[in-house]
């Protein structure tokens, strides 16, 4: 660690290691986990210039017993001098490293050809920043080069802020975005800590996370970025920026990142230390490179999550079939969803395996440049590929379909055109004329189809729309098998109970607990539920949901009990008549439910709540939870209005 460094130069300069056992994670069956790592060690009080110690490299050996049967065995160990150290710029302990590895620290390092610098701090996100899907879409101001272009622009409130996120190479995490108007400019230029290098503020450059538990990992960040102190940026011209990306990428650096600095933690003055060298093969890297950061990006906006998303990849795939491209008009035409999901899955794997032997090409051009064949190779594991570029996965796949068709039955995405069709502003119904949104910004989810506009309704419609009636069959039973595919039932009753049970849980998993379609609940016994769409919501929306669906559906369970109470008294078969009862039963279950809901739903009706999309999901998702509803008795009753995330 760096907080460290003052001590290993006067340990080095004043102290011999003489032995250690360099134990690791794990080196005590009383302490699991990864968190407390351990060396044992022998120090003498002299100072030989050149003494060489002796290191056995314990910490990939599993467990406490394994660990010490490779010690006795004198399994991995090395003698070092501790002359190397002092030529490490952190001065680590690195005894296990070759001469070749050392020796490249006689090259610049990265700080002469990287300006790195870290982020602002608003200490206070709450206030400052959002998921970018929260906003008003329009308010939004991308790909600005300056400050004040983007002040210039009076509809800006928002810069896309870049905050670290999961692990993930070459292009992504664009997921947050920044109040930064010029008011909120002049407040954040005096808390936290202050917008340091806001000079390079809206430049293009590459990030990072600075805090990871997996392996260093660095992306191209566009221009038109604020950045967070969570996410150190360098910035150079284009040609040494991709140098750079595709070097720290590179397994060369992650293995000078592991050596010199060994924790969660990838500081910017850790990174620049790193050795860097230029060879003939730099237009051919940043080639490379560039092809990743394309790869990684097409994967990137492929999935709803980014700003730039513009179809689903089954819709997109569809004229990818045999069938299609022909005559490439939906009225007339019937396409098999499965076909297109096969489309997609060979193109996504066509990317996968580009960028696998891409990052394995470069691999293989650094470890030669920096001469560490005996100790790397070029190969890269199928899992850190995924995290860049992502193979087709049924399950998912089909669950994203589903919700991408849910957002067109909001209008917040169009069949008739490319990327958000509404996300915040004036919402226009001539967008849309393939499939058209719902009026009224309600959909029922029901445990039958109660209305017209049901949810599994509406979404059957879309699949006929999309893929034509010839197909609908056979692709509603793919859509059933991959979502459950173990489930019993018909295709239409295991869809239904995927949007019952299943659909609200992986859209706030999506949306990251920020969820932009809320749904209504009535409880377990599913008596009412219905979705609306927080950019379409105003302040009669709880009151439509009250009398043109919560009403009249407590009015449907009634006449449905007086059919089943007459069915059931024209059978003498008592297992019929249990079997009606039993449906009974359940239907009074769900009056009873929907009777107390109504309180709680009344209650937010007639307030009339206004939002405020700037002020983000959670707090205005609050204004509708733990309400205290006034009973006639004259106490109250706390209750949710909408289903808890």
């Amino acid at each position: 660690m760096s907080s460290y460094e003052k001590f290993r130069e006067k340990l080095i300069a004043s102290k011999d290691i003489v032995d250690m056992a360099h134990l690791g994670a794990r080196a005590f069956e009383e302490i699991g986990g990864e968190v407390v790592q351990t060396a044992a060690f022998v120090l003498r009080c002299s100072n030989v210039a050149d003494y060489s110690a002796t290191y056995a490299r314990l910490v990939d050996y599993a467990g406490q017993y394994v660990k010490e049967g490779a010690f006795l065995e004198k399994k991995s160990r090395y003698i070092t001098s501790k002359r190397i150290f002092t030529k490490i710029p952190s001065l680590s302990i690195v005894y296990w490293v070759s001469k070749r590895f050392i020796d490249n620290y006689s090259y610049d390092n990265l700080e002469k050809h990287l300006n790195t610098r870290v982020g602002l701090d608003t200490s206070d996100n709450a206030r400052f920043v959002r998921m970018w899907q929260e906003v008003n879409f329009e308010t939004i101001g991308l790909g600005f080069s300056s400050k004040d272009t983007f002040h210039n622009d009076p509809k800006n409130k928002w810069v896309p802020h870049t905050k670290g996120g999961e692990y993930r190479k070459w292009f992504g995490n664009l997921e947050c975005v920044l109040r930064f108007d010029e008011t909120n400019y002049r407040i954040l230029s005096d808390l936290g800590n202050h917008l340091p290098s806001r000079q390079f503020y809206f430049m293009e450059g590459i990030c990072w996370s600075r805090i990871s538990t997996t392996t260093f990992a660095v992306r191209y960040s566009p221009e038109g970025m604020v950045f967070n102190s969570g996410c150190p940026t360098a910035f150079a011209s284009k040609d040494v920026l991709l140098y750079g990306l595709g070097l720290l990428n590179s397994k060369i650096v992650s293995y000078y990142v592991r050596a010199i600095s060994p924790t969660i933690n990838f500081q910017a003055g850790e990174i620049n230390r790193i050795p860097w060298i230029y060879n003939d093969n730099r237009d051919a890297i940043t080639d490379i490179v560039s092809k990743n950061i394309d790869i990684s990006r097409t994967d990137w906006d492929n999935f709803e999550t980014s700003w730039d998303f513009k179809t689903h990849p089954f819709v997109l795939y569809r004229h990818s079939v045999s069938k299609a491209a022909i005559e490439p008009d939906w009225n007339n035409q019937s396409w098999l969803l499965e076909e297109a999901y096969i489309a997609w899955e060979y193109n996504s794997r066509l990317y996968w395996e580009k960028l696998k032997e891409n990052e394995e090409e470069l691999n293989r051009i650094f470890i030669n440049i920096y001469g560490l064949q005996d100790e790397l190779t070029p190969e890269v594991e199928d899992k850190d590929v995924e995290a860049s570029a992502r193979r087709a996965d049924l399950a998912r796949d089909i669950r994203s379909f589903v919700s991408y068709a849910v957002g067109c039955m909001f209008g917040r995405y169009s069949l008739d055109e490319p990327g958000l069709a509404f996300a915040g502003g004036k919402f226009d119904m001539a967008k849309y004329k393939s499939f058209v949104p719902e009026n009224d910004n309600i959909v029922p989810i029901g445990s039958a189809d109660y209305f017209d506009d049901d949810i599994v309704l509406r979404f059957t419609e879309f699949v006929r729309v999309v893929y034509g009636d010839g197909t609908l069959n056979e692709n509603l039973n793919f859509i059933a098998d991959a979502i459950y595919p173990n489930g019993s039932g018909s295709a239409q009753e295991r869809i239904r109970r995927y949007f019952l049970n299943d659909f609200y849980k992986d859209h706030v998993k999506i949306y990251q607990k920020r969820p932009i379609y809320w749904l209504l609940d009535s409880g377990k016994k599913d008596g009412f539920k219905a979705l609306f769409y927080l950019h379409r919501y105003d302040k009669y929306t709880v009151a439509r949901a009250r009398t043109d669906y919560l009403h009249p559906l407590q009015r449907k369970y009634e006449g449905e009990i007086k059919r089943l109470d007459m069915l059931s008294a024209s059978t003498d078969n008592t297992r019929e008549k249990a079997a009606y009862r039993k449906e009974i039963d359940a239907l009074q279950a769900k009056i009873d439910e929907c009777r107390v809901y109504d309180q709680v739903v009344s209650h937010i009706a007639h307030q009339q709540i206004k939002l405020d999309l700037d002020d983000g999901v959670k707090v205005n998702y609050e204004k509708f939870q733990a309400i205290e509803v006034p009973l006639d008795n004259g106490k109250t009753k706390t209750m949710d209005l909408l289903a808890k995330i």
